[in-house]
């Protein structure tokens, strides 16, 4: 079934097409069966929802396109620190319609915030009924990401967002030995986006239990799925709201204005974002579908990976984490499977790891085990001499993780209407999936 709707952004006079496809199951009591049409592009729903954001104390203000300035001065009212500590980069963004959290960081780390006539640069002081709080927002760094006329994918685009859909190989936002060639870099030729300020330290406070994917585990990741880094990200990821690895294809949003990008990471670190990914595994899992919680750290062996932390992890910095998973389609007799995700949490290679921690890495993926020495060892036992060459074709070809992030639903950061898009794997996974199929 396919249906096409052309509409026209208002902002960039850009055509979008709208189509709806379905999946096709086919089950039995032993497997799934997926049959992916080869007309389909992506789907958009839109359906009212009522907002479930809470209301800032000025909400009735309209929010800002740019903050740089922007000036506080208030007294902390008794009843907003009933319920115990109340941080003051908290409390500033409470204040301030539409404003993030690391635009607040920002501010107090620079000295712009007094906290009765007194200099305050920790984020996490903690004040209380009666303090005196004199604010002003720093202005943002200019931008080191130059824009690049590099094609885009674009799902859905309107005044304050973009959904696009990211090719493998093409880094999110520009690092430390790739700094052109990005996905920022291309946004930022296609129209102008919000300088939202990130700084390492900022994104990743230890009070807050924050969205990986939004906040970013370093810069140098996306470029060289190196995980450890120096090098300050502020002001390099324009509008970013949340990322996909390198090796990663899918669906990613961003935002076109500060009050957009704060409405949207809201949404990630509530953990109300809808997000399905579609993977093919070297092996099959057992059971063929469940829930993985185990926290996710940095691997102590391998600086270059994360891993599934069991047990005590006091010795590892390791996070809560959960996916759930199922077995859409059994493949080569049993040697790969195709294994849709769904995210409760977006840590740092969360998928990637958890597959590995079930036993089936992904194939292509050479960091958590889905090599091609491995996946040949389990596809010659389960295959005839005949196919052994074009067994081979199949894992000489695999260049990445067969991962790709297929849907992706939100609310509205503006309408508060939930949408919803959907968008087929690329190419090389659709080959690979069908050679599999073959053998």
């Amino acid at each position: 079934m396919l249906s096409l709707n052309t509409t026209s952004c208002g902002c960039c006079g850009i055509s979008t097409a709208t189509r709806a496809f379905q999946f096709h199951f086919r089950t039995s009591p032993s497997q799934y069966f997926f049959s992916p049409t080869n007309n389909y592009k992506f789907r958009y729903n839109i359906t009212r929802a009522t907002s479930t954001f809470s209301d800032k104390s000025n909400s009735n203000e309209q929010p800002k396109s740019n903050y740089s300035g922007v000036q506080l001065e208030d007294i902390v009212d008794g009843g907003t620190t009933k319920s115990g500590k109340l941080r003051l980069d908290s409390w500033i963004s409470s204040r301030i319609n539409g404003i993030s959290r690391a635009r607040v960081q920002s501010s107090i780390k620079a000295g712009l915030v007094h906290v009765n006539g007194r200099v305050i640069d920790k984020v996490s002081f903690n004040v209380r009924a009666g303090d005196e709080i004199k604010c002003t927002i720093a202005e943002l760094q200019q931008l080191r990401a130059v824009p690049e006329n590099i094609p885009l994918d674009i799902v859905y685009e309107d005044d304050h967002l973009l959904v696009i859909n990211k090719p493998a190989h093409m880094v999110v936002h520009p690092a430390p030995g790739n700094t052109s060639g990005t996905l920022v870099n291309g946004i930022l030729h296609h129209c102008n986006l919000p300088n939202v300020e990130f700084s390492k330290e900022g994104a990743l406070s230890d009070t807050e239990d924050s969205d990986d994917e939004l906040n970013g585990f370093s810069s140098q990741e996306s470029s060289c799925d190196g995980l450890d880094s120096t090098f300050s990200m502020a002001s390099i990821r324009p509008g970013i709201v949340h990322r996909l690895d390198k090796g990663t294809s899918g669906l990613l949003v961003v935002a076109k204005d500060e009050h957009s990008h704060m409405k949207l990471s809201e949404q990630f670190k509530l953990r109300t974002i809808n997000r399905v990914y579609v993977s093919l595994t070297a092996g099959l899992p057992t059971p063929v579908a469940g829930r993985v919680e185990v926290p996710v750290g940095r691997d102590p062996n391998n600086r270059l990976r994360m891993t599934a932390v069991v047990g005590a992890v006091n010795s590892v910095k390791a996070r809560h984490a959960a996916s759930r998973y199922k077995v859409i389609e059994i493949l080569a007799g049993g040697s790969c499977a195709l294994v849709e995700w769904k995210l409760e949490t977006g840590r740092t290679h969360q998928i990637r790891a958890h597959a590995k921690y079930l036993g089936v890495p992904l194939l292509g993926d050479e960091v958590y085990g889905g090599t091609k020495s491995m996946v040949l060892s389990l596809l010659r036992p389960r295959t005839t001499a005949s196919l052994h060459s074009e067994m081979f074709k199949v894992v000489s070809e695999l260049d990445r993780p067969c991962l790709h992030a297929l849907t992706l639903g939100f609310q509205h950061p503006h309408t508060g209407e939930q949408v919803d898009f959907s968008c087929e794997p690329p190419g090389d996974f659709n080959e690979i999936l069908s050679q599999l199929r073959r053998i």
